[in-house]
């Protein structure tokens, strides 16, 4: 185990706790350098998307290289995490998908790129994370728990839960998404460091499932399984934060503390640190409404873009491309419904 290979004087938490300050920081950095946010592939202007799409889909690509090859070494054990529950709560993760999306597009940001935002200094994005993730709390063990608890049972049983139960057709899949990011680059050329940067978080990603699940693992005392996200480590580090003589930080405390350092020194080096707030009562309602979306939306789909679309896709997960595929159409349709001139009380920031 690697605790004892570098005797290291402490336990597995404070392991977790530091490996994802690391992993959050690498996170942090990329992600504020080269904007990465599937939002902006959706809703973006014509050159943000192509530019978007390109970082996005490498970032993926790289995560699913990463993963085939975890796998296929015996490098990652994944069988306990939800994504592979054989009973998939297909009607909660659609639902939560498209809520998710609206919420996205609402804000004008996912959750992880609010992360980086607020590291930057930006106020808004503060104001959306706390409604997200007391809204994501809520629906985790307060009022709104009979929500997820309805949605949830409506589940189907699948006789294979991920690809990675079909490594031909997982490879298969990693290489058309590399053909897609050979073509993106090729057609939109977007900057050669922003697809760096995606190819790092796609590590990012691959560094997580494995540190936590094969690495740092220990039988004597279990912990979750987790990799880059962003949904669940927001409620764990505002339970830790309000209550940590009674409750230990873990891996996501640390993601979510080092993402938000990480995007904090990419910002200043880039000159990029800036207070922004809201301009009006209408664009604060409308961002309200849309972190509620995102926190609710985020636990029914098990994950928002980077914990499900990003993380979640990587271990060919069947549920999390679902919740990804209902994610971007919930952008989708909420921004053609406010590209037809139904903005009204929901105006562009």
């Amino acid at each position: 185990m690697l605790i004892d290979l570098f005797a290291f004087e402490g336990n597995v938490r404070s392991l977790h706790v530091i490996l994802g300050l690391c992993l959050g920081l690498v996170f942090g950095i990329s992600a504020q350098a080269s904007g990465y946010c599937l939002r902006r592939v959706i809703s973006g202007t014509p050159s943000q998307r192509a530019s978007a799409g390109a970082v996005w889909v490498t970032s993926l690509a790289v995560a699913l290289i990463g993963m085939f090859f975890a796998n296929f070494f015996n490098l990652i054990a994944l069988e306990a995490h939800h994504f592979f529950n054989p009973s998939v709560p297909v009607v909660a993760i659609f639902t939560g998908g498209l809520i998710f999306g609206a919420g996205m597009i609402l804000t004008r940001g996912c959750v992880s790129r609010l992360t980086v935002l607020l590291g930057t200094g930006n106020l808004r994005a503060l104001f959306v994370l706390l409604t997200f993730v007391v809204t994501a709390h809520a629906t985790m063990k307060g009022v709104l728990t009979p929500v997820r608890a309805s949605l949830g049972s409506l589940t189907v049983d699948l006789p294979a839960v991920s690809l990675s139960a079909l490594p031909l057709l997982f490879l298969t899949f990693a290489i058309i998404a590399v053909i897609a990011v050979v073509l993106l680059i090729r057609f939109t050329r977007p900057q050669v460091s922003h697809v760096g940067f995606g190819a790092v978080i796609g590590l990012v990603a691959v560094g997580g499932w494995v540190a936590t699940s094969k690495l740092l693992f220990d039988e004597f005392d279990p912990l979750p399984v987790q990799s880059a996200a962003f949904t669940l480590p927001w409620s764990d580090s505002l339970f830790w934060l309000i209550a940590s003589t009674s409750i230990p930080a873990g891996f996501g405390v640390g993601f979510i503390s080092g993402v938000l350092s990480g995007s904090f020194l990419s910002a200043s080096f880039r000159g990029e640190l800036k207070f922004t707030s809201f301009a009006t009562p209408i664009q604060t309602f409308r961002y309200l409404a849309g972190g509620a979306l995102m926190g609710l939306g985020g636990v029914l789909a098990g994950g928002c873009t980077v914990g499900a679309g990003l993380s979640g896709l990587a271990t060919g997960s069947f549920a999390a491309f679902l919740a990804l595929i209902a994610i971007i159409l919930g952008g989708w349709i909420t921004t053609h419904i406010m590209s037809r001139g139904y903005q009204g009380a929901v105006a562009a920031a």
